[in-house]
């Protein structure tokens, strides 16, 4: 299976302390990395949700950003009394020495501990965090999958030409071969002074095998067969895609410097850039 690095996903979730917002979204990096930001009454929480996040991507930067929005007040307002009694004592004992300082009832009753409200049970909202996580989670996992057949389409329809280009070289190679030895022989004829033919042929032989490829080309079907191999695994490939293009280019590079003809020339040039545009896509791939 054949997943992208970049995606984004996100849902919310109702408490009954308020909306759990959860965003994830991810950009291309060679190892995992996840960062997260999440509101005080779910800091305790953070080291459980890298472990999520990680048991369902292996590649990637990923951030993950979880916010809780306080719920609107449907009931009767419950107010300290005690609490609220305190703070005007304080204003007024201290109002003589501070004659220019004012503070009105509102901002009484925005100092912290003045309005109370339902007390967060810590261990249900982290429950439901874990739960809109893995909701979330899916629909990037998913997000990821879509992508990658998108890449994989692309990669696949790139490897098919090298393929094709690989089979047109090999039949060329006997043409060719047949052409530098019909080339040699008349530059042989020309020579003021007769060449032993035995050693003339000795020499041909050492030169044409100096000019084979055939194993350069076997290697680059082998590696066609595996690529395809990889791209029905379910595991992240990424990393073992990245080390086939390395021999990919190996034999592309190979190719071109044992070339005598423009035709496999031209073909080195042609295999070195599906190449390079299949690295492009890879570089996407978790």
């Amino acid at each position: 299976m054949i997943r992208s690095m970049t995606a984004y996903a996100n849902g919310e979730r109702a408490t009954r302390w308020g909306t759990l917002a959860c965003e994830l979204r991810s950009v291309n990096h060679r190892f995992l990395e996840v960062g997260v930001r999440l509101p005080e009454e779910l800091r305790a929480l953070e080291p459980h949700l890298r472990e999520r996040v990680a048991s369902r991507c292996s590649r990637g930067k990923i951030d993950l950003v979880m916010r809780l929005r306080a719920p609107e007040v449907t009931g009767a307002l419950v107010v300290n009394d005690a609490l609220l009694g305190q703070l005007g004592e304080l204003a007024t004992r201290l109002s003589s020495g501070f004659p220019s300082l004012q503070v009105s009832f509102t901002e009484l009753l925005q100092m912290p501990g003045v309005m109370q409200g339902e007390a967060v049970d810590a261990a249900a909202l982290h429950a439901e965090a874990l739960a809109l996580l893995d909701t979330a989670l899916d629909g990037f996992v998913a997000a990821r999958e879509r992508e990658g057949d998108k890449l994989a389409t692309a990669i696949q329809e790139r490897v098919d030409s090298i393929e094709r280009i690989a089979a047109e070289v090999t039949t060329l190679i006997p043409l060719i071969r047949e052409g530098q030895r019909t080339k040699l022989a008349a530059r042989l004829a020309d020579l003021p002074h007769p060449v032993d033919p035995g050693r003339a042929e000795q020499e041909l032989v050492m030169w044409l095998q100096k000019l084979d490829v055939d194993e350069e080309l076997d290697r680059l079907g082998s590696h066609i067969a595996e690529i395809r191999r990889v791209f029905k695994q379910r595991e992240p490939v990424g990393r073992r895609l990245d080390f086939l293009l390395q021999e990919f280019n190996r034999e592309a590079n190979t190719l071109g410097s044992k070339s005598v003809d423009s035709r496999t020339s031209n073909a080195a040039v042609e295999l070195k850039v599906l190449i390079d545009q299949i690295r492009e896509q890879v570089q996407n791939i978790e």
